[in-house]
């Protein structure tokens, strides 16, 4: 394929090639060479190395000049690694959006499989040396040779491409499942990537039996080199494990993914389907035609609206994540030398781990009495034992952390703090009490940032001597892992303060998106109307199974387990936040105010079951409507898109990409809806309810 074919200006990965002599082979006539490719597109480890149509080109055509230097015997192996801190991280689909005919498409997967047969059907032995993030096609070209080196260090391994609406389409369906095993494979091909695109670490990856040896980051090629060697000379020998045997394991395998894809995506989506099949067949099947069956899987899912907007979805997070609309200009940011946290809760006791971290400088925790304060400094001191523990920080940097982390039943140790965030109670009155006590002490140049999740900062800065310095600052549960921050500036806040807001949410590495002060901002609104929706059905007489089925695929689990890991008393609470701002369309479901009065949990209990005593607590209506799943999914699908309707007419967000944006990274919703806009106007909701579609056409979908 051409840079022409797809409209995309390529940055090419180069295969560099370098004969060395393989470290304990002997001398002279004796002496094995091998041929090293590096693959570097001559960037830093910030731009990784990808695989376009160039750079497939250039690799196929240095793999068939090996072949010839091998068969004249100038070479005895052939191995291949990455530039620092990584291997690759597969194929450049930037270019997608360009790919309008299905031929175009079928040229890029089977120009991949040309390239990385080559790579397999060298006369002489293959090795791949893993030094760094490898995913997609990159992992793809590791598994065509024969022998595979892992470092320790790989902070990332995968095979991605079902989590954004494709399959792993230049070998790796065929591939990883006859080296590891079906069960194994599908939970790096379709269970990783449906669990929010969880990732393997190398130990990891090594254990799975992806590679052959691991070896420390410090020395791992040379490592690796002389390992080769060993291979080379019949020191060392591989075992490998015939999987193809016993067709019930493979069956089994397959149908415990289709009932995790079931679960995921509801069918929605055709990407994980077809990785199952390909997997399935891989047992049987001749690399031939597996890989002409991963060709024509690849046709049809590179002209798929779910991959459209798995790009776009991507595009968010990778690129507008990076520079957040509105944001200040960053020269105007404060430093920040010291952080206050008012609180030592659970949510305080995260928030203070994550700046020691990211910010590394003092954190001071304040609380009202001397044991919740020691409680909060001691989950901030077991989590870092933890990381100790697990070898992900050293000695050196837990005692740092340690150290960096204090508490104290008095706020006076905020009084030479630049930033001070609360995370108390979530009432309104109790917030400003807070903020009047602290601003006794701090500069009138400290951040006084709230980690509110619903109510407004400008009421909340309305009885301070400087409001112009509040700023909410609304993280999302667990806060080391959910990506989002909402930054929301009050009517007074000073776009220094919103600077500094920024600046630490990007040290903090945050997705930071702005948002205008109203109720529950952008995430907990959208979900508030969403879950609220799905109440009122539930409680007006649809089975709550046929309402989970209805919205299966859109949010990464059902509504009732979310609100089950939110706690009823918060979800409770957002609602009727939202009740109180905007009326009756956000539904306070008096079900859920019974199991709030009666301190359960949540709904279900830990096996997942029902809980009995909710059971009891849930009263069924005099008259139910009782809705089917295509009723159901309409009629919350409808209310979703005039939520963003309404919040786009009124400014809340500063484009529809910022509420996928959102909603991706703050809520788990799926990369292969494109987070929820464009599925809303690809199955026609958008042009039902506002009269048109949000997004531009062909901007995450394919252009008709």
């Amino acid at each position: 394929m051409t840079e022409q074919t797809t409209g995309h200006e390529e940055v090419v990965t180069h295969p560099i090639v370098q004969d060395l002599t393989v470290p304990g082979t002997g001398f002279g006539a004796d002496a094995k060479t091998m041929a090293l490719i590096t693959l570097d597109n001559g960037h830093d480890h910030t731009k990784p190395n990808t695989f376009g149509p160039k750079g497939i080109a250039e690799l196929h055509e240095v793999v068939e000049r090996l072949r010839e230097r091998a068969q004249a015997g100038e070479i005895d192996a052939v191995g291949i690694t990455g530039k620092p801190f990584i291997f690759a991280v597969g194929a450049d689909l930037t270019g997608v959006p360009s790919v309008t005919a299905r031929e175009q498409a079928l040229e890029i997967a089977r120009a991949g499989h040309a390239a990385f047969s080559a790579i397999m059907d060298l006369p002489v032995p293959t090795f791949a040396f893993v030094n760094g993030a490898v995913m997609g096609g990159g992992l793809e070209t590791a598994l065509a040779c024969d022998y595979r080196t892992i470092s320790a260090g790989v902070p990332a391994l995968a095979l991605p491409e079902v989590f954004l609406g494709l399959i792993p389409g230049w070998g790796g369906a065929y591939l990883l499942p006859r080296l590891i095993g079906p069960e194994a494979a599908l939970k790096v091909i379709v269970e990783n990537p449906l669990s929010m695109n969880r990732m393997l670490k190398g130990p990891q990856a090594f254990e799975l039996g992806i590679a052959d040896a691991m070896f420390g980051p410090g020395d791992f090629l040379e490592e690796s080199l002389r390992w080769a060697g060993q291979v080379l000379t019949g020191a060392v020998s591989v075992e490998r494990t015939d999987h193809t045997g016993d067709e019930s394991v493979w069956t089994a395998a397959a149908a415990a993914a289709r009932g995790l894809a079931d679960a995921k995506t509801a069918r929605r989506s055709p990407a994980p389907y077809r990785a199952i099949d390909l997997v399935e067949a891989a047992r049987t099947s001749s690399r031939e035609d597996a890989f002409a069956a991963e060709d024509e899987a690849l046709g049809d899912l590179l002209m798929s609206d779910e991959l459209r907007a798995g790009l776009y979805a991507f595009d968010l997070v990778q690129r507008r994540a990076k520079r957040p609309a509105g944001a200040p200009d960053r020269a105007l940011a404060r430093k920040v030398t010291k952080v206050g946290i008012v609180g030592a809760g659970l949510m305080a006791s995260q928030l203070a781990l994550l700046f020691a971290q990211r910010l590394e400088v003092p954190v001071v925790m304040t609380d009202l009495d001397e044991e919740r304060v020691a409680k909060g400094v001691g989950y901030v001191h077991h989590e870092v034992a933890q990381l100790l523990g697990k070898g992900r920080i050293n000695q050196d940097r837990a005692n740092r952390l340690t150290a960096l982390v204090t508490g104290s039943t008095s706020k006076d140790g905020f009084a030479d703090a630049d930033f001070v965030i609360e995370a108390v109670f979530e009432e309104m009155s109790v917030k400003q009490q807070v903020f009047a006590e602290v601003e006794a002490v701090v500069s009138p140049e400290c951040v006084l940032a709230t980690n509110t999740s619903s109510l407004s900062i400008t009421e909340m800065a309305s009885k301070l001597a400087h409001p112009e310095r509040v700023v909410g600052f609304h993280f999302f549960n667990p806060v080391a892992v959910m990506p989002l921050l909402e930054i929301i500036p009050g009517e007074q806040t000073d776009d220094a303060t919103l600077a500094t807001a920024f600046a630490v949410g990007k040290t903090l590495k945050k997705t930071s998106i702005l948002v205008k002060d109203s109720a529950s901002f952008i995430t907990n609104r959208l979900l508030g109307r969403f879950m609220g929706e799905f109440s009122r059905i539930v409680d007006e007489g649809t089975d709550v199974e046929v309402a989970n089925r209805a919205i299966a695929g859109l949010a990464p689990m059902p509504p009732f387990v979310l609100l089950g890991l939110v706690g009823p008393a918060i979800a409770l609470h957002n609602s009727q936040t939202l009740n109180r701002a905007f009326g009756d369309r956000f539904y306070v479901s008096e079900n859920l105010q019974r199991i709030v009065a009666a301190k359960k949990p949540g709904y279900y209990l830990p096996d997942g079951t029902l809980d009995p005593e909710v059971a009891a607590l849930i009263e069924a209506p005099a008259e139910p409507v009782e809705l089917s799943v295509e009723q159901a999914r309409e009629r919350i699908l409808s209310v979703i898109a005039e939520e963003v309707g309404l919040m786009l007419k009124e400014g809340v967000a500063q484009a529809p990409m910022d509420i996928d944006l959102a909603m991706i990274t703050g809520a788990g919703f799926q990369f292969w809806n494109g987070g929820v806009i464009p599925l809303l106007d690809r199955e026609g909701i958008t042009e039902k309810v506002l009269g048109r579609r949000i997004l531009p056409p062909g901007a995450a979908s394919v252009p008709r």
